[in-house]
């Protein structure tokens, strides 16, 4: 201390505060991001009418084993899986989405293996619809049951 100096080593007091201050800053950040596996972002199970009704539809007459989630971040998508009468499955599209393209005909997608028809229609702007999109996948599993799987999502 003959030279003046109080022998405390500001930098390193500076540098101590500075830490405390983005760690101070920084938790409460952290804290309020959502976790990988947090379930507020999906997907989570909902009612079969409030995932089709996203995209514009009702669950048909004759559905059952009906299962529905949806999964939320920047998007929403909602998702319905269920199985109703292979004879109806034309006619409820038809009366759902008048504009869906035939089985087999133009617009229809690519269909994953195993599935025997499939098509992706715009929705957007459509009344009493929130999505923008709505993908349909049929298929036939024996001569009387027909399973739909059902995605209606904003992207």
């Amino acid at each position: 201390m003959a030279n003046g100096r109080s022998g405390v080593r500001w930098g390193v007091v500076a540098a101590a505060l500075a830490s405390a201050a983005v760690v101070a800053v920084g938790m409460p950040v952290l804290a309020g991001m959502p976790a990988e596996e947090d379930p507020a972002r999906g997907p989570v199970p909902v009612s079969c009418a409030e995932a089709l009704a996203f995209g514009g539809a009702r669950l048909p007459a004759g559905a059952r084993d009906a299962e529905c989630s949806v999964q939320s971040a920047m998007d929403t998508l909602y998702q319905a899986d269920f199985r109703m009468p292979r004879e109806d499955v034309w006619t409820w599209v038809a009366d759902t989405y008048p504009d869906a393209p035939e089985p087999g005909g133009p617009g229809t997608l690519a269909c994953l293996k195993g599935v025997d028809h499939c098509f992706q229609l715009d929705v957007n702007g459509r009344p009493g619809t929130d999505a923008y999109y709505v993908d349909l996948a049929v298929t036939y599993v024996n001569a009387e049951t027909a399973r739909v799987r059902f995605s209606a999502f904003t992207t």
